[in-house]
């Protein structure tokens, strides 16, 4: 909820017209602050007000860093996710976002850009959605320095996975 409240005032929503423009009354979202749960179509609309939405994270997505920009830990199971999720070709940003940190997903989505075997522009303005500037040589530099994932590794592995699937 913190996070939709910072979207609604970046946007300089008051409390009145977030509550409004989400379809609740102005008591609700007040009471919202207090309470710890809310059920899933109030903070859909609170959220879609705001550009942002409410998403189901897979449980095999493990938990990020202390600053949250990469995964915890790569699992082989998480690093298959991943996989498959690259080798489907599917460039829908909320499969994305719900697979992992923002930052490390944008990353990924640029490495994969890489690959002659791929939809390179589709794959980048995925990136830059994700986080903006990933796309950028510095960023991205950055990112292969801290990436749990290795392109050596994974993109062989992406390259073979598509060889089976097809």
């Amino acid at each position: 909820m913190e996070s939709l409240e910072r979207k609604a005032r970046s946007l300089r929503f008051s409390d009145k017209e977030w509550a409004a423009r989400a379809g609740i009354r102005n008591e609700t979202l007040s009471r919202l602050r207090r309470r710890r749960s809310c059920d899933f179509a109030t903070l859909q609309g609170l959220a879609e007000v705001v550009g942002a939405s409410v998403a189901v994270i897979d449980g095999n997505v493990p938990g990020s860093t202390d600053d949250g920009r990469f995964p915890a830990q790569l699992s082989r199971e998480y690093e298959e996710l991943l996989l498959d999720l690259c080798a489907s070709g599917d460039v829908e940003l909320q499969r994305w976002r719900c697979s992992g940190p923002a930052f490390f997903m944008s990353g990924l989505a640029v490495m994969v850009a890489s690959h002659s075997d791929f939809d390179r522009r589709s794959l980048l303005d995925l990136a830059e959605a994700l986080h903006a500037g990933s796309s950028q040589v510095g960023v991205f530099a950055m990112w292969l320095e801290r990436s749990p994932v290795r392109p050596s590794r994974f993109l062989p592995m992406l390259s073979v996975g598509m060889r089976h699937a097809a």
